[in-house]
């Protein structure tokens, strides 16, 4: 019993002792993220242009361009996720301020957004504290215990179609209208929102003006539509793999928990770049202040971390049918291993 004690407090300060190690990856250069937010603003700016050409004289070549232009667009919620963390600029006001912008364009209020986010990283992994800012996990337990109905809604909520398809699409087009989770937390969230809304609706407003209800919305129902896609496949795949570490009560460590709880999507690198390296998503929970542009260096030092968690492209298609938590076996599980056992 005391050995078993003694090996796990000394992994526990194992894991701890990453963030002392990251702290020196934690300083933005303004230059670069200067840089980051040009080479990702300008490129999406021009492709949204020529898809807005396209819808008026060749459609399916605008359609086209609405892939690599929500490519783009995903990389902008990166530049706002690292604002929300304040590692973009070392002034928070800037961040802040550029964030703003930015949710603009993705159709996330920024201030309700990084509320939320803060969560997360505060509780990741942890059993007792679920619902706010991650995908919705039962574990077998909860949901042996549900009635019929209760597992359809579940099984509903969990099924590619909702989880990929129509679930992206409520997220960014209607949930982030109103500050879902957030409603009694004060003035801030409904600020964000509002103000994000108003902001929103002007350039639609003159864009549909300029172009046409619908050319403007062959152009940008697409774009958002594949970009929200992209990004929850991305949240999802960062911690619904096979060997994530949940916990509960006393067991729950935060270092542990983002270490062992958080994927490394090892991506190819024309995905890792226009995904902002987001797949490095262990270090990051570990030490979220380290911006997106210094993750590679942080495994370029330290090599024993590619391993921790590493999955990938082909790999992370059968993460798909992990959706329950087995508290015996410590692992995600699917439905159909439910029924087996």
């Amino acid at each position: 019993m005391e050995s078993n004690v003694s090996s796990g407090a000394a992994f526990e300060a194992s894991d701890r002792s990453w963030t002392k190690v990251l702290a020196r990856y934690r300083q933005p250069n303004p230059v670069r993220s200067t840089v980051e937010i040009a080479i990702t603003a300008l490129p999406f700016a021009a492709l949204w242009t020529l898809c807005a050409v396209a819808a008026v004289n060749a459609y399916w070549w605008g359609l086209l361009l609405t892939i690599p232009a929500a490519g783009f667009l995903v990389r902008l919620f990166i530049l706002q996720h690292d604002c929300g963390h304040g590692t973009l600029f070392s002034r928070r006001g800037i961040n802040d301020w550029t964030g703003r912008v930015i949710g603009v364009f993705t159709l996330t209020p920024y201030d309700y957004w990084r509320r939320t986010h803060a969560v997360h990283h505060a509780t990741a992994g942890n059993l007792d504290k679920r619902g706010i800012g991650d995908v919705s996990t039962l574990t077998v337990r909860e949901y042996r215990a549900l009635s019929w109905w209760g597992r359809l809604r579940y099984r509903l909520y969990r099924h590619p179609l909702v989880m990929f398809g129509l679930g992206p699409a409520w997220l960014f087009v209607c949930q982030y209208r109103l500050p879902f989770g957030l409603m009694r937390a004060g003035i801030q969230p409904w600020t964000s929102t509002i103000a994000t809304n108003l902001a929103v609706a002007l350039p639609v407003t003159g864009l549909m003006w300029l172009m046409g209800i619908g050319p403007f919305l062959m152009v940008q129902v697409p774009i958002t539509l594949i970009a929200a896609t992209a990004g929850v496949w991305l949240f999802y795949v960062q911690h619904q793999f096979e060997e994530t570490h949940w916990s509960e009560g006393n067991d729950w460590n935060l270092h542990h928990a983002a270490l062992h709880g958080s994927s490394h999507y090892d991506l190819p690198f024309p995905l890792r770049w226009i995904t902002g390296n987001i797949g490095i998503h262990h270090v990051h929970h570990l030490s979220a202040k380290v911006p997106f542009y210094r993750l590679p260096e942080v495994l370029r030092d330290h090599p024993d971390l590619r391993d921790v968690g590493r999955i990938t492209l082909l790999q992370s298609l059968r993460c798909v049918k992990l959706v329950l938590w087995d508290e015996n076996g410590k692992r995600l599980v699917s439905f159909r291993e439910i029924r087996a056992a």
